[in-house]
């Protein structure tokens, strides 16, 4: 029996990605509350907060700091926008901020809503500045198979899982896509990640001169590709791609919009994995997910290029309402403040061996093919033979079950296919990693008794 909640939400929701003919019948779940690394839904039942809701609430749930920032922002200057040359205090603090804490030489930033807003501005950025340089052929963009860049048309169209691009006529034209960075699931028998990770690197390099240098303008990727499984790459792919990209001065896009501010263990993903970054995408833990916002961080040769081409036209007509919003600014301000204060980094490091010790001890179960991570993010995949590496049939959603079970369990994580991510608030505690792990554990052996039932096992 469906509580009057789930009804009023059936009848006037459309959620994303999600099943909306089974969502008629099963209903949501409601959350209420939150606090730390827990939340709580309608009916009273308490979870671990295993995805630190969309890989985002870094801080946890209900930092009165943020919330406290928040209100006295709101109460000076609720709204004001940056259209036009007009700017605002914390706009100005945040960009001086993040310029003071890139990983690579930044010039600028420019300010939007979503992770997704942000992609789209980098399509349009490289495109406006290769008009700029001369080069109205160099505009195809390369991303790779399993990424995940967003879902606005150009940002989906960069995205390379297929359900973002069936029936909604993606990718658009001039976005390519290249090998998954995956060793797991695509290397050959034996062979090695260097090995693997210089066959991609040549598979890009080929690709490159397929399409012609001149007609490629962009690559991007994820430090950790998170929608498309929290998968970490194989060893030495950046330092591999980063040579093909300057050989060929193609601009390298580094989408942080998951991995930065902490996750990996360091600040960003792009110290982490030595991405020799020209333009990054920022959104989610900018703000602990307490407001939306995002940025692109942008070297001074791309800025210049914008500087004349606007010069040139009497405008840079690129924007939205909401970019720079001051309530979203403030509340950056104050948890990049606490991410310094608290050593949230750090922590993120002292905790990280436990984290990975109790996500590759799953491993040793009979469902799980590949447990990996990094940091505070990773992920397993469910195989039907551990020995042969055999997916489950997409239909069955094994993974999707699993995640059913976790949350009767008291645990909230998310399957993608057969993936299953683990991406717990940062400052998560080594004890609440050992029972959101052994939640998860109790929860495999529910799917694992489900799988035996329905035959799903491969001989």
């Amino acid at each position: 029996m469906l509580s009057n909640l789930a009804v009023r939400d059936i009848e006037t929701l459309v959620h994303p990605y999600t099943n909306l003919a089974t969502h008629r019948e099963t209903g949501p779940l409601v959350l209420e509350s939150g606090k730390g690394v827990f939340v709580t839904d309608s009916n009273g039942k308490e979870y671990i907060e295993g995805m630190a809701g969309l890989w985002c609430t870094s801080l946890g749930y209900s930092n009165q700091e943020l919330v406290d920032t928040a209100t006295e922002q709101m109460k000076k200057l609720p709204f004001t926008h940056i259209f036009g040359g007009r700017s605002h205090d914390p706009a100005i603090e945040l960009a001086e901020k993040l310029k003071e804490i890139a990983p690579v030489p930044i010039s600028k930033v420019f300010y939007g809503a979503s992770g997704s807003d942000a992609n789209d501005t980098q399509v349009k950025i490289v495109w406006y500045m290769n008009n700029a340089l001369g080069r109205p052929q160099k505009k195809k963009i390369i991303s790779r198979l399993k990424g995940y860049h967003g879902v606005t048309v150009a940002s989906a169209s960069l995205t390379g899982l297929p359900n973002n691009h069936i029936d909604f006529d993606l990718p658009l034209p001039g976005f390519l896509h290249t090998s998954s960075a995956h060793h797991y699931r695509f290397a050959e028998a034996g062979e090695s990640e260097q090995d693997y990770s210089s066959r991609l690197a040549a598979e890009l390099e080929e690709m490159i001169l397929r399409e012609g240098p001149d007609t490629v303008a962009a690559f991007i990727a994820e430090p950790v590709m998170g929608a498309g499984g929290a998968i970490t790459p194989p060893e030495g792919y950046f330092e591999k791609i980063n040579a093909v990209l300057a050989k060929y001065d193609i601009l390298f896009i580094a989408d942080e919009v998951i991995t930065g501010f902490g996750r990996t263990g360091n600040m960003f993903g792009t110290t982490t994995y030595g991405m020799n970054a020209d333009t990054i995408s920022l959104a989610k833990q900018i703000t602990s997910a307490y407001f939306p916002l995002s940025a692109v961080m942008m070297n001074d040769t791309v800025y210049q290029a914008l500087v004349d081409q606007s010069r040139k036209i009497g405008t840079f007509g690129h924007g939205n309402t909401y970019a720079g919003h001051p309530v979203g600014c403030a509340i950056a301000i104050k948890t990049l403040e606490i991410y310094k204060r608290d050593k949230i980094v750090e922590h993120v490091r002292k905790v990280e061996p436990t984290f990975l010790r109790c996500l590759t001890a799953l491993a040793d179960h009979p469902l799980v093919g590949e447990a990996r991570g990094v940091g505070l993010i990773g992920g397993v995949e469910l195989v039907s033979n551990k020995a042969s590496k055999a997916p489950f049939e997409a239909k069955k959603g094994v993974g999707a079950k699993s995640v059913l079970f976790a949350q009767e369990e008291g645990l909230i994580t998310r399957a993608m296919g057969d993936r299953v991510a683990f991406c717990p608030p940062l400052i998560i505690t080594e004890a609440e990693i050992e029972e959101m792990f052994s939640r998860y554990k109790r929860a495999l052996d529910k799917t694992l008794n489900w799988v035996k039932a329905e035959g799903l096992l491969a001989a």
